[in-house]
């Protein structure tokens, strides 16, 4: 490394050899970094009006039970703060009371006064989310306590649930033998090479095919997609290597349609599944993304049973297609029945969430008491109106007056904290795995937990303090 800054810049080689790469020191400035940034945190969150946290647990390469948890936090500025606050490993059992012993440390080790805590997001495990002794129901006798008024909003992951939704497609006799294909073609290094090649001789649009992870809730339609673009050239290849009579689906038509289908149904989904992703993502905006997504069911289901295919490329072009018109309508249905079953828990805050994202269109008599006369002068005042239309939404609410509108403002502050996904935990499982990887195995859970905090967060380390605390150290090498 040194060679190269050297190379690059030749002028200041000397003070490069001078720079220390040591792995002490590399580990001692990681935890320095570490500690500016929390110690930055716990300065944030003392001015947190409301705060929420996104739980998620996974296992690590050794099989340790990581709790990631998160928080997002609002002040009286409406300025937002999402970061990473704590990674609790579980090296026994994972259940309700253990789970809320580690976030409850947390939480008083924060100092962080409960009676703040507007809602609490995780992926819907029974040890999180159990009636009588979950993490949850813990979570909501503890704030009861502080703050008998206080209802705590609890929340299963939109992105997971989206994703559970697939279920009841009933297409498990197409993703079978699809996922079955592409793992026969990579699965041999030679065979994989081969088809490649195959691809190339036949100048096909596509290099190769594409793995598909349960993991990842992309890949499905991604591979689908993929697989259908390239089925003519995967028949003729597994018709060269012999295989043919393996996959008999192929020559299948009413399966060619089914999975036509599937192509475009998963490609829909896809597009709902990239919106909902994304960090800093206010509730109101994920959930009018699946509201307008369960509008287009119905759209789409009325228009398939009168066999038009406008949102349905890929079945159009399929012969048998007419023929089963009903039965894709009929999907399309219990898919959006589905949809409304799975998000209850959005819908019990949704008129919360719209009079917050939309103060000026609300009816004052159908709002709760206590906001009534507040929206009757904010939908009054015309320069109100004006910054409502140009200015961000938590500027907005930051904008008014604190003596004029008290409860509007508060209602807003707990609105715009809420987490409507555990997406920021997922992605920084990503992270976990890669530098907790087979071949680094034995870093220590606290390590971990410094580089996941380095790698996700939006603080900035006073790294000029830091490089003069690392000189007064004088640590040897």
């Amino acid at each position: 490394m040194i060679e190269t800054a050297g190379l690059l810049c030749p002028e200041s080689k000397a003070k490069f050899e001078k720079v220390s790469l040591s792995r002490r020191t590399v580990t001692r400035r990681v935890e320095l970094i570490d500690e500016d940034i929390a110690s930055e945190l716990n300065k944030k969150a003392e001015s947190f009006n409301s705060y929420s946290l996104a739980l998620d647990e996974s296992n690590d390469i050794k099989d340790t039970a990581q709790l990631l948890i998160f928080i997002r936090g609002i002040n009286d500025s409406f300025e937002i703060t999402e970061e990473f606050l704590a990674m609790e490993s579980l090296k026994g059992q994972t259940r309700g009371e253990d789970l809320y012993d580690r976030v409850s440390a947390v939480i008083e080790r924060m100092k962080l006064p409960w009676s703040k805590l507007a809602n609490v997001t995780t992926d819907g495990s029974p040890n999180l989310t159990g009636k009588h002794v979950g993490l949850l129901k813990r979570i909501q006798d503890k704030v009861k306590e502080e703050n008998p008024e206080q209802d705590v909003i609890f929340l299963h992951c939109i992105i997971h649930q989206e994703s559970l939704c697939k279920s009841v497609l009933q297409l498990n006799h197409v993703v079978n033998p699809v996922v079955k294909l592409v793992n026969f073609i990579r699965a041999r290094g030679l065979q994989h090479r081969q088809f490649i090649t195959f691809l190339e001789e036949t100048d096909a649009d596509h290099q190769d095919l594409l793995y598909h992870s349960r993991v990842r809730w992309l890949s499905l339609g991604k591979v689908f997609q993929r697989v259908w673009e390239l089925k003519e050239e995967i028949s003729a290849f597994l018709e060269l290597m012999g295989k043919s009579d393996d996959f008999p689906e192929l020559r299948d038509n009413n399966w060619l349609c089914d999975f036509a289908y599937a192509v475009d149904i998963f490609s829909h989904m896809n597009e709902l599944n990239v919106k909902l992703q994304g960090k800093d993502q206010f509730v109101h905006d994920m959930y009018t993304n699946v509201r307008a997504f369960k509008s287009k069911l119905t759209l789409f289901s009325r228009q398939l049973s009168n066999k038009s295919y406008a949102h349905f490329p890929t079945l159009a072009m399929q012969k048998e297609a007419p023929r089963n018109a009903k039965k894709y309508s009929k999907s399309l249905d219990d898919l959006h029945r589905e949809f409304c079953r799975r998000f209850s828990d959005f819908e019990k805050i949704e008129k919360s969430l719209q009079l917050v994202s939309c103060p000026l269109s609300q009816d004052p008599e159908a709002a709760p008491q206590e906001l009534q006369l507040e929206l009757i002068d904010l939908q009054s005042d015309s320069v109100l109106k004006e910054k409502f239309n140009s200015l961000k939404l938590n500027d907005f609410y930051a904008s008014l007056d604190e003596a004029k509108f008290p409860n509007l403002r508060r209602t807003a502050q707990k609105m715009l904290a809420l987490f409507g996904s555990t997406y920021v935990c997922e992605q920084t499982f990503s992270l976990m795995n890669i530098n907790k990887a087979r071949h680094r195995s034995k870093l220590t859970d606290q390590h971990l937990r410094s580089i996941l905090r380095i790698a996700t967060t939006k603080l900035t380390p006073d790294f000029d303090a830091l490089a003069k605390k690392g000189d007064q150290q004088h640590c040897s090498h």
